[in-house]
C-alpha cells in the first residue's frame, strides 16, 4: 500500500522538493534585494512574497522533474541526486504531480499580491517563468533532454528572478543591474552543467542531447570551468570600471570553491564519485550570492 501525503514520513516529503537545490532560488532574490538596498528601494513585504514564490516554483519544478522522469523510465531506486519519494519510498506518482500544481498555485496567488503592489506587467515575466518551469522536464521535447538546459536555467533563475526583484521593490531597472544579474545566471547554468555532466552517461543511454552528452565529459568540465572563471572575471570587470561597488569583489573569495568543483569532476566516471563535485559548484553560487549581496549591502552603507 503506497503511502499517502498523511502517512509519509515528513522526511520523505522534504527530500522531495530537493532542499539541496532550493540555494538557486533564495540567493537570486537576495542578490536582487540587496542592489535594491543599495539603491534605496528595499520592500520587506515585495522580498518576502518574492522569495516565498521562487522557492515554491523550484519546489514545484523538482517534484514535475521526478514525476516526468519516472512515467518516462529514467528514474530507478539507484539513482543519484533524484529525490526519491516515487521510486524509493512509494509515494504516488500523481500525488506528487498534483503537488508540485498546488505549489505552482501558490506561487501564483503570490504573484497577484506582488503585482499588485507594484506593475501587472510582472505577470508577464512570472508566467513565463512557471511556463519554462514545467516545460523544463514535460513535453514531448522536455528542455532538459535539449542542449538549453543551462540556458533556460541561467536565464530564467538568475537574470529573470533577480531583475523581478529589484523593479518590484525600486520600481524601475538599471544597467548595473542587468550586468550583475549576469554573473549569478552563469552559475546557476553551471549547476545545471555539473548535473548533466554526473549524469551523462545515463543520459546519453536515454537518448537525451544534453550539452554534456554532445560534448563529451572533458569538454564539458573545461566549459564548466570557462563558466566559473567568465563569473568572476565579469564582476571584476565591471568593479573595475566603476559600473558596480568595489565591494562586489568580495565574490572573489569564492575562487577556492571553483577549484574544489572543477578538481571534484576530473578523472571521475561514475555518478556517485562527482556527487561531491556537483555539490560544490551550488555551494559556489550560494557563496558568490551571498558575497556579492554583502558587498552591495557594505557599498550601501559606506558610501558618504
Amino acid at each position: 500500500m503506497q503511502p499517502t501525503l498523511q502517512t509519509a514520513d515528513l522526511n520523505v516529503w522534504w527530500r522531495m522538493i530537493r532542499p539541496h537545490t532550493l540555494t538557486a532560488s533564495f540567493i537570486p532574490v537576495f542578490s536582487g534585494t540587496a542592489m535594491a538596498i543599495f539603491d534605496n528601494g528595499f520592500r520587506a513585504d515585495m522580498f518576502l512574497a518574492m522569495l516565498l514564490a521562487s522557492l515554491l516554483i523550484q519546489a514545484a519544478t523538482n517534484m514535475i522533474n521526478e514525476y516526468f522522469d519516472y512515467v518516462r523510465g529514467l528514474d530507478n531506486e539507484a539513482s543519484v541526486g533524484i529525490g526519491g519519494t516515487i521510486v524509493r519510498d512509494g509515494i504516488a506518482p500523481k500525488l506528487v504531480r498534483n503537488l508540485a500544481f498546488s505549489f505552482y498555485g501558490l506561487a501564483v496567488l503570490l504573484g497577484v499580491y506582488i503585482c499588485a503592489g507594484s506593475s501587472w506587467w510582472v505577470a508577464l515575466a512570472g508566467t513565463v517563468s512557471i511556463l519554462v518551469s514545467y516545460l523544463y522536464s514535460a513535453g514531448p521535447l522536455p528542455i532538459s533532454s535539449t542542449p538549453f538546459g543551462e540556458l533556460f536555467s541561467g536565464l530564467f533563475m538568475g537574470p529573470v528572478i533577480i531583475l523581478i526583484t529589484y523593479f518590484i521593490q525600486t520600481g524601475g531597472l538599471s544597467a548595473s543591474v542587468v550586468c550583475v544579474s549576469l554573473s549569478l545566471g552563469l552559475l546557476i547554468g553551471a549547476i545545471n552543467l555539473s548535473n548533466n555532466i554526473r549524469d551523462k552517461d545515463g543520459d546519453k543511454a536515454h537518448g537525451r542531447k544534453t550539452l554534456a552528452v554532445l560534448l563529451g565529459r572533458p569538454k564539458a568540465i573545461v566549459l564548466l570551468a570557462a563558466t566559473f572563471t567568465a563569473a568572476f572575471v565579469w564582476i571584476a570587470l565591471l568593479a573595475a570600471t566603476g559600473y558596480v561597488t568595489p565591494w562586489a569583489l568580495l565574490v572573489l573569495l569564492s575562487v577556492p570553491k571553483a577549484v574544489q568543483a572543477v578538481r571534484g569532476f576530473i578523472g571521475k566516471e561514475t555518478p556517485f564519485e562527482m556527487m561531491p563535485a556537483m555539490k560544490s559548484t551550488a555551494q559556489l553560487n550560494t557563496f558568490f550570492g551571498m558575497l556579492l549581496s554583502i558587498g552591495f549591502i557594505i557599498g550601501f552603507f559606506a558610501a558618504p
